[in-house]
């Protein structure tokens, strides 16, 4: 807009009316509120991507731990259901 403005041939400089400089003025504002709106919501994407990578490799770890137990476990129970309740291993039939 300001280009198409600049652009044109002026015999003599003109003076924009108070309001208008006012509506330039809150458009340039708006503008500026949602580029750093736009920044915050790319910032929070950025952390949320990060913290999903975390989850992923903290329930690699968790399976990785319970793959280690239930090995330890069937070593020394044999093969079976263990009920978390009763303390109690059900050998498989």
């Amino acid at each position: 807009m300001y280009n198409r403005i600049k652009n044109r041939k002026m015999s003599e400089n003109k003076v924009l009316t108070k309001e208008e400089i006012i509506e330039l003025k809150d458009l340039q504002g708006t503008f500026r509120s949602l580029t750093e709106a736009s920044g915050v919501v790319e910032m929070q994407h950025y952390n949320i991507q990060i913290k999903k990578e975390q989850l992923k490799l903290n329930l690699q770890n968790l399976q990785e731990k319970e793959v280690i137990l239930a090995k330890k476990l069937e070593d020394k129970y044999g093969e079976g259901s263990i009920s978390l309740e009763t303390s109690e291993f059900i050998p498989s039939k």
